[in-house]
């Protein structure tokens, strides 16, 4: 695989805490930023979260900093933005950093919906998925996130063996022929 298809293929990984859910009014306190790849390992972390915690920054100075910190590491308009619940992150950051959005996909990877439908459909493996530590703390949020995903990956969506291929193979055809 090229080096611009790998890229291509990572996740852009945020968590915001603010004061609220209401965008109009409440703020951004703290948010952190994380690079993984396909195999959600982690490549790389924003050095940001520390600090808007221990800074003045503005939101501007914060999107700068995010957008040129994402864009050493990703193309432009592939890599989706990934998190737990992340499209209230999402509103915020459509409406306090529109260029930071503007360089990643329009699609987003929300571990909450996985999470949802494992509960759902595999309920005695969800039972053993890891449970969060509730600190709503940014980059504890994140690593959270990603260790809740790759259990999902690693126990429910197992990598299929050739008899289960060949069986997918099978049914795909034959639901081709039914039409």
């Amino acid at each position: 695989m090229a080096a611009g298809e790998s890229m291509a293929q990572r996740m852009v990984w945020v968590d915001l805490e603010m004061t609220g859910l209401d965008i109009e009014k409440d703020q951004i306190i703290e948010m952190a930023c994380l690079i993984t790849d396909s195999d959600l390992n982690i490549l790389a972390e924003s050095g940001l979260t520390k600090a808007v915690k221990e800074s003045t920054m503005t939101l501007q100075q914060a999107e700068y900093e995010f957008l040129s910190f994402v864009r050493q590491q990703t193309p432009p308009g592939l890599c989706p933005l990934a998190g737990n619940s992340v499209h209230a992150d999402k509103k915020f950051l459509d409406k306090y950093m529109p260029q930071f959005m503007k360089h990643l996909h329009y699609r987003i990877i929300d571990v909450s919906t996985v999470k949802e439908l494992c509960r759902r459909w595999y309920p005695e493996e969800y039972e053993f998925a890891p449970k969060k530590a509730a600190s709503h703390r940014a980059l504890d949020d994140i690593s959270e996130s990603i260790k809740e995903l790759q259990f999902y990956r690693n126990n429910i969506f197992k990598k299929k063996t050739d008899e289960k291929k060949r069986k997918i193979m099978e049914n795909g055809e034959n639901e081709k022929t039914v039409s």
